[in-house]
Formats: structure tokens, sequence, C-alpha cells
């Protein structure tokens, strides 16, 4: 036997592993009330840490086992974290499935309960399939897969298996996205008619992720609406279910992240080190990236830049010579930067949604949902009702317990591993379905902006799976 299964048995002898199935037989449920839910993490960058975290906050409910993480400094810095055996380190997502196939056949186990899929994007796919025919539950970030046929082929995957799934539509766990969704449900101000939402991008954030990042370049990842804020559009169909998308318009386009835009002062200056204009730049990599850790700030963004921890020396070193040093107006990026998108329900109830890079607020959505009896209007931080019958007015403060989206990872993560637990989707209060369906809007709302022309959902979807089964 290689030393990887032998180590491996070894490991499964010294802890009280869970009464995990075969692959032969779906994984209904993971785990008895005892024992730690097990993750493997693939892809351990911002999200995959983010998601791990839970685990380090709740050691007795959850553990992470196993990752897949190619740079060695990340790597090794996530497997010293969580305490991870050297056997259970790989390089690749597919070292992690061979290994795993291999101890399915040979002892009879899976290496996990559930795999957390934090990859780049345009690997979801093919990540979700392989896990998902050995079984594993699975938490996939956002989005589910990079096109319309391939979210489609997850679902099939999915219902296919029988096993838990989660998507990283995370704005739906936050304490106050939770709270304003009980009041919606209830009907304690009528129907709702309609919801104006916001998301306020941050001018540095959509430099940093949509000009300069991973998400820069459809091609490569997918489009702005998609990758940032398809989790916007979920909530939206989450309020207004059981009535789902009938119509949906889009107008939108890249207006200032542009070669065509860029200042004359800077003259041919490519990377921010070098332009005579840095100091008068709102989107200076020097004052995004070098001048925080410079004192001492090595959180977020400029953690994401570099492997390791960040310094002075590798961060210098990453805006010499990687994308994050590149001038705005320099950069490989093509997707949108600001975009709108109409909304019509089937029960006849509207929405419109509104994504922009332009503004100081980072993220803090804001929102009016218009009911038949009353109003509600919140900043992601508090929420005043407003009940017309009534004739009160009361301002809502939710509980924020920490963690990114206002609480919402954690919410997420929780409810992910309850359901793993348990073996119960519902525990996530959404299913394969709900999220294809929304993933499916955002398509359609993409269609419309490059088609100039009012999407059918039903027929639109119609149309794609008809694609899939050609």
């Amino acid at each position: 036997m290689s030393s990887f299964l032998s180590n491996t048995k070894n490991l499964w002898r010294k802890s009280s592993r869970p009464n995990i199935q075969t692959r032969a037989s779906p994984a209904v449920v993971a785990s008895d009330a005892t024992t730690p839910v097990t993750l493997a993490i693939i892809g351990c960058g911002q999200r995959g840490k983010i998601y791990a975290s839970y685990a380090l906050r709740n050691p007795t409910i959850c553990k992470v086992v196993a990752i897949a993480e190619p740079r060695p400094k990340t790597q090794k810095y996530v497997a010293d974290l969580h305490g991870i055996d050297k056997t259970l380190v790989f390089s690749s997502w597919k070292a992690l499935a061979t290994a795993s196939a291999e101890t399915i056949k040979t002892v009879g186990e899976r290496l996990a309960d559930a795999v957390v899929i934090a990859i780049q994007d345009n690997l979801h796919l093919e990540v979700a399939l392989a896990f998902a025919e050995q079984g594993y539950h699975i938490l996939c970030e956002k989005p589910m897969a990079t096109s319309l046929e391939d979210c489609i082929k997850i679902e099939r995957a999915i219902k296919k298996a029988g096993i838990v799934f989660g998507m990283g539509h995370v704005m739906r766990y936050s304490p106050y996205n939770k709270e304003i969704s009980t009041i919606v449900q209830s009907k304690a101000l009528g129907d709702l008619i309609n919801v104006v939402h916001i998301e306020p991008v941050g001018y540095f954030h959509f430099a940093h992720s949509y000009v300069r990042g991973n998400w820069r370049n459809e091609r490569d990842s997918s489009f702005s609406l998609m990758t940032k804020c398809c989790h916007d559009i979920d909530l939206l169909c989450h309020w207004f279910s059981p009535a789902v998308p009938a119509r949906v318009s889009s107008f939108g386009s890249l207006q200032h992240f542009r070669k065509s835009a860029k200042p004359t002062a800077a003259g041919n200056a490519t990377r921010c080190l070098e332009c005579p204009i840095e100091k008068e730049c709102p989107y200076s990599a020097k004052r995004i990236y070098l001048d925080p850790v410079s004192h001492g700030d090595s959180g977020w963004p400029v953690e994401t830049i570099v492997d390791g921890f960040p310094d002075i020396e590798n961060v210098q070193t990453a805006l010499e010579t990687g994308p994050y040093g590149k001038c705005v107006y320099e950069s490989a990026n093509d997707v949108c930067d600001n975009q709108v998108v109409n909304l019509e329900f089937s029960n006849g109830a509207t929405a419109s949604f509104t994504m922009v890079a332009y503004t100081s607020a980072i993220c803090e959505r804001q929102t009016r949902l218009h009911f038949s009896h009353g109003e509600i209007i919140g900043d992601m931080s508090k929420f005043v009702v407003n009940d017309f019958r009534k004739s009160t007015t009361k301002t809502h403060y939710p509980k924020n317990e920490g963690g990114g989206h206002g609480g919402g990872d954690l919410g997420l993560s929780r409810a992910f591993v309850e359901a793993v637990k348990t073996g119960r989707q519902e525990v996530l209060g959404t299913n394969i379905e709900e999220v294809l369906k929304s993933h499916l809007t955002v398509f359609a709302a993409e269609s419309s902006r490059k088609e100039g022309r009012v999407v059918d959902c039903v027929k639109f979807e119609e149309d794609a799976r008809k694609l899939v089964d050609s």
C-alpha cells in the first residue's frame, strides 16, 4: 500500500471518524451529534480562508482536514493553522480528487464529509462534477459556474448525487437580511410590490478586483454582474419567492477604466510606481497596497496580492511585476463598471438593481422595499420599518456577529455545516433549483444588456436546457 494510504489509515485510527457513506451510497447524514463535520478546502485564497475560519471558531463542530492549494507559502500557512497532516495537503484539486478516489476504493471512506470549492470561477464545473460524483457534500463559492450550460450541468450532477449543496450567496445569511426576510415572509406589511437595491462596489475595491484583479476579464472569469452581484440578484429572488423572474432588461458598460480615460499628465507610464501623477490618482497602487502595509495593515486587499504574509518587500515586488501595480487605464480589463437591471416577477411585482464602481461606500448595500401597507429602508447596518396601517416607524439594528458581508460569511458557514451534519438541505433555506434560477436571471440580464432586448426568463431557461441536451 502507498505511504499516503498507510498514513491516512493511521490518521483514521487515531481520530474519531464520522460515519461517512461510501461512494455507492449518497451521503445523507455525514456525522453523528458528537463528531465534527470535516471539510476539504479547495483553494486557500481569501474566500477559502474565510470559510475555513469557521472551523477555527468552532473546533468541536467543524474541522478542516485537507486542503488543495498550489501557492507554497499560502499552502503551508493554512495547513499549519488548521493542523492538517502533510499527507492531506495537496497542490492541486486533481491530486486531492485522485487521492480521494483511491481511499474510497481501498479504504471505503472519503477524505472528508464535504468540500469547499473556492478555486477560480472557470474551474467550478469540473471540480464540482468530480466531487459530486464521489459523493461529497459541496459548498461552492459564487458564482456556480461561468456559463449557463455549466450551471445546468452542475445542477444535474447535484441532483443525481443526492448531496447537500451550498452556494456562496452569503447575502441571504447575514442577521440584517435574515431579519428583513422574516418581515417579508410574514406579510406584516402586506404584499411586496417593489424593491430598489443598490450595490456600491467602491472605487478602489472595483479597481482592485475588477480592473487589476482576477475578475477583470470576462474571458478568464465572467462578466462583473455575475462575479460581483449574483448574490444580490439571488436575494431579490428570495424576497419575491414563490414568484419567479418573468422578464428582465439591463443596461451598462465600461465607462471609465479604459485607456481613453487616462490622464494626459500620466504620459507613457504603465505602472503606478513610475507614474508622475501617482500621488494625485485615487487608484494609485502605492496608496492602495504599499502605504497600508508600511503602516502595519496586512489585511484586505493587500493580503490577496502576494503568496504568504504581505510585507514591504514582497508587496513592492508585486507592484513592480504583477497586475496589481499596473495603471488602471492600461490594464487588461473589459467588464462593466456600472450596470442596472430591471426585473418583473411572475406575480407582477418589480425590482431594480444598480451596481456601480464609483462610490466611497464599499459594498454597503442600500435597499428600499415597498409593500402594500408599508416600507423598509436599509443600509446593511440598520433598517427602518414604516407601517402605514399603524402609522409607526421603527429602526432595527441587527446584531453583526462578525465576519464579512454583515455576518453573512459566518451565517452561511454555520448553515452549511449544520445541513451536512443533519443531512437536511432545507437548513440552508435554498436548494439547487433556486440557485440555478437566480443564476439564470443573471445570465438573462447580461443577454439583455448585450443584445438590447427584454428577455423572457422562462423561454431563456427553456432554450438553455435544450442547448445542454443537444
